[in-house]
């Protein structure tokens, strides 16, 4: 019976300590039983420092920092400066024509590669709009052989590539800008190729095209 009346006595004691003193206000800190990291050692923006001879805690960068993630050796246009790469547009804002890049065979099958990828279930192997989408009902998909398209600045399609258009997603998630320009330029040989003649075929290939 003794440690019943204890028990009741404790009970009474720890109501009256968390519920008596509710609301009152006290000039000292609340008791943290629990800190966890709440206080830690560190400066604000813009703080003083005793530690450094210049009295700041914020720190100049040091020389030749780049972003996380990023690599100066491996890509020295990190910072993208040239909008005609990395936008397709020219100072004025205009699409450029043309490519910023270097177009060889190996760039071409390099857009070829991703054009079979990303843009034929769509756009059709020739590009002539007759993907595999259009058996499942989206017939509205244009062809690249048309004279409005065969007219574009290779900018726009970038563009296009880049940000999407109408119904048509962003594929810049998925291809970088180098990669973008190889299936425009595999795009442009698509569209040469349903145009062309024999005169754009060299002279010592025709052979066997007669």
């Amino acid at each position: 019976m003794r440690f019943a009346y204890y028990t009741l006595a404790f009970l009474v004691v720890l109501l009256i300590s968390v519920m008596g003193f509710r609301g009152l206000r006290s000039p000292l800190p609340p008791i943290e039983v629990f800190p966890d990291m709440d206080h830690q050692g560190k400066y604000k923006p813009q703080a003083t420092s005793k530690f450094f001879t210049d009295g700041r805690a914020d720190r100049p960068i040091p020389g030749g920092t780049v972003p996380r993630g990023r690599s100066a050796a491996a890509d020295p246009a990190f910072l993208r400066a040239d909008d005609f790469h990395y936008e397709g547009k020219l100072v004025d804002g205009s699409f450029g024509r043309g490519f910023p890049v270097e177009v060889t065979e190996a760039f071409i099958k390099r857009g070829q590669n991703h054009y079979l990828i990303y843009c034929a279930p769509c756009h059709g192997v020739l590009g002539d709009g007759n993907g595999i989408t259009k058996s499942y009902g989206m017939l509205v998909t244009p062809t690249y052989h048309d004279d409005r398209l065969r007219a574009i600045a290779e900018g726009e399609i970038f563009n296009t590539i880049t940000h999407g258009k109408n119904t048509m997603f962003s594929y810049a998630d998925k291809l970088s800008p180098d990669d973008r320009w190889a299936v425009v330029a595999y795009v442009r040989a698509l569209q040469r190729a349903r145009h062309a003649t024999l005169a754009d075929v060299p002279a010592d290939q025709r052979g066997w095209l007669k």
